[in-house]
This record gives C-alpha cells, structure tokens and sequence, in this order.
C-alpha cells in the first residue's frame, strides 16, 4: 500500500491527465485526412536498479496495462538505449493509443485505469514518471532513388 504522499501525488497525476485530456479534447476532432492518433504517453526516469525494474515492468506492469486499459488500440513500448548527450534521462517511454480522447477519458477515470496509472508511479524507482496526452500526425516515406537505409 502506497504512503500517504505517494496516494496523493497519484491522485494529482490522474487529475492532472483527466484536465490534460479535457483541453486536448478538440485536437481530436476530425480533420480533412482523417483522424488523428491520441495517445497516453507515459515516460520513466531512469531507475534505480535496471534490472529490477525490468522484472517488474515485464513481468507485472505490462500485463496489468493489457489488461485493465480499456479502449485501448495500440501500446509501443520503447526502451531507450543511450544518448548523444550523455546518460539518458528516461529509461523507457510507453504510448497507449486510443481511438478518441473521449476513449482515453474514460480510461483513465475509470478504477481499473487509476489502478494501472498507480501501478506505472510506484514501480518507478528513479522518480515519478511522466504522463502526458498527445495527438500523433504521422507520415510515411517511401525509399528514393539514391538513398541508403
């Protein structure tokens, strides 16, 4: 059971996503080319014990986000590697899709959606991790003539 303050900065983080998604709630209305991609992004800190966060990010974390994120369409589940700039600040970066904002609201206000939301902060040992509501615009390129991949 997590401490008081931890519960509290868990409270903070869902009323803080559930405004964050209200704003946001416009970007998702349909455009000329169709409709754009929201997503929850949620980036770790750097942990503590790689190793131990892995086990339980694998073994615990996300299964209970398959389980329990309702509407979701997609997870991309991004381990960072190294930087240019040194030590990464983040270690791994998840996006949740969802097909509208109004499926990512009602995710997230929903008990299995807090729980998963304070499932993600207390197995971050490096700090608490970042959520953020996003709209992807994507384009796609084919090879050119001449170019090397």
């Amino acid at each position: 059971m997590p401490a008081v303050s931890e519960h509290r900065f868990e409270v903070r983080c869902v009323e803080q996503l559930e405004y964050k998604s209200r704003v946001l709630a416009g970007l998702t209305e349909e455009k000329e080319h169709g409709m754009a991609n929201v997503k929850l992004v949620v980036m770790y800190p750097r942990p503590k014990d790689i190793d131990a966060f892995e086990k339980i990010y694998q073994n615990e974390h996300v299964p209970l986000a398959v389980e329990k994120l309702e509407g979701k369409t997609k997870i991309v589940a991004t381990k960072i590697l190294a930087s240019p700039q040194g030590t990464p600040p983040f270690y791994r970066i998840a996006e949740i899709y969802f097909r509208s904002m109004a499926d990512l609201e009602k995710c997230a206000a929903s008990d299995d959606g807090k729980e998963a939301l304070a499932h993600a902060v207390m197995i971050s040992s490096g700090g608490p991790p970042i959520f953020l509501v996003a709209e992807e615009e994507t384009s796609t390129f084919g090879h050119t003539a001449g170019a090397s991949v």
